[in-house]
């Protein structure tokens, strides 16, 4: 398949905004939806739409046949030992939750600590910052270097005995930085510390194994690889999911109910409380079946190349500063220009028919880094070509001279 002709799996891209055809830049965001994936919510609704698990009814089987094949999908393509490791949830920020409240803080004591880095999304900060104020324990930051890397010396240092749990991004959503994930897990079991790692920015542009990185947990959104909202994976070691409480009480999570006494569910029922997003989960199935029909590994090559493009036309525009110039980036770049916001950026952007994001990315503390209110964002996915770039490119500078 070339690269070219993807954006006609695409039918959102098939319009105009302002009158001018759409380039979507905000791939870090929310990616859009190829036909395939479409078209499976239209027929699991058209054809097959009924609750799982327990019917006996043909419908119900149909249903519950293709929600747990999308589980084994998504356990393949991830390297799981086993489909029972794969838990469907809302998205990243529910997995990092669950976590939080499930498994971390029941074991933490007072002046515990609990370690993430500087370049967190929100969603892996404020669940950390909730359990440490409930059990009064201490959160303890990985800083960044200007480049916007971690200093994994810096690490070193602060993981000790106190250290309960270490949760780090794989790749900053605003900075575009792919950490050494092995590196990290590796330094954490030699500590005897279980380790999350929030993949949200990862999935779709990285060849990841469950296997080869040994993380104990790691999550993914959705709609960040092509797949519906409202969906996303918890991916947890057997040994230790079935070791854990449930994060919520419902329907599909028991195996009995009595007013003495439930006896709770095997995993990963046990995780699943309530009626799920069916047709999400076997839509984001469907998704990862159109990606490993191109090809992870030819994806990566591909938006390798529009980052490199992206960021070379960008550094020969004098009045921009590329945020983040880590050595191992996915295809993400923010950027200030001087003397113009940010949102003023997107607003000409997108009278030109261009989406990127403006904003501080739900990551503040980055912002506070590099002592600025926001950054314009231009994130990269499959449909992305170089004409697209050379598009943005363009309308930056018309956006610079309307503000000379």
């Amino acid at each position: 398949m070339l690269f070219e002709d993807i954006k006609d799996n695409f039918p959102i891209l098939d319009q105009q905004i302002n009158g001018e055809k759409i380039v979507y830049l905000d791939n870090a965001a929310t990616t859009q939806k190829p036909k395939n994936v479409i078209n499976s919510l239209i027929n699991y609704y058209s054809k097959n739409n009924s609750n799982i698990h327990r019917g006996v009814h043909t419908l119900s089987q149909k249903a519950t046949e293709d929600y747990e094949e999308s589980r084994k999908t998504i356990a393949n393509f991830i390297g799981a030992s086993s489909s029972k490791e794969i838990i469907f949830v809302r998205g990243a920020t529910e997995a990092i939750n669950l976590i939080a409240n499930s498994y971390v803080k029941p074991l933490l004591k007072k002046d515990d600590e609990i370690i993430i880095s500087q370049m967190e999304h929100h969603a892996n900060i404020v669940p950390w910052q909730m359990i440490c104020e409930e059990r009064k324990a201490k959160l303890k930051i990985i800083p960044i270097n200007k480049n916007g890397e971690l200093k994994l010396k810096k690490f070193n240092e602060i993981i000790n005995k106190k250290t309960k749990f270490i949760s780090i991004n794989h790749v900053s959503n605003s900075l575009g930085t792919i950490n050494p994930i092995k590196e990290i897990i590796k330094t954490a079991h030699q500590n005897k510390i279980k380790i999350m790692i929030d993949g949200a920015q990862a999935i779709q542009h990285l060849e990841i194994n469950m296997n080869e990185i040994d993380a104990d947990f790691y999550c993914f959104s959705g709609h960040k690889m092509y797949a519906p909202t409202g969906i996303g994976i918890l991916y947890g070691k057997k040994e230790i999911l079935e070791q854990m409480g449930p994060y919520q009480g419902g329907g599909d999570m028991i195996k009995s109910v009595t007013f003495e006494k439930t006896i709770y569910n095997d995993i990963p029922n046990r995780f699943e409380a309530g009626t799920p997003n069916i047709a999400g989960a076997i839509a984001l199935g469907k998704a990862i079946e159109y990606l490993n029909e191109i090809g992870i590994n030819n994806i990566a090559k591909h938006e390798r190349h529009l980052l490199n493009y992206a960021t070379s036309k960008l550094n020969k525009i004098n009045k921009i500063k590329i945020i983040g110039k880590a050595k191992e980036k996915a295809a993400v770049i923010s950027f200030v220009i001087d003397g113009i916001h940010p949102h003023d950026i997107g607003t000409i952007m997108d009278s030109h028919g261009i989406a990127i994001r403006t904003g501080h990315h739900c990551t503040q503390p980055i912002m506070d880094f590099y002592n600025i209110p926001a950054t314009a964002r231009a994130s990269f996915a499959i449909y992305n070509t170089t004409k697209d770039i050379d598009k943005l490119i363009e309308a930056i500078k018309k956006c610079i001279e309307v503000f000379k």
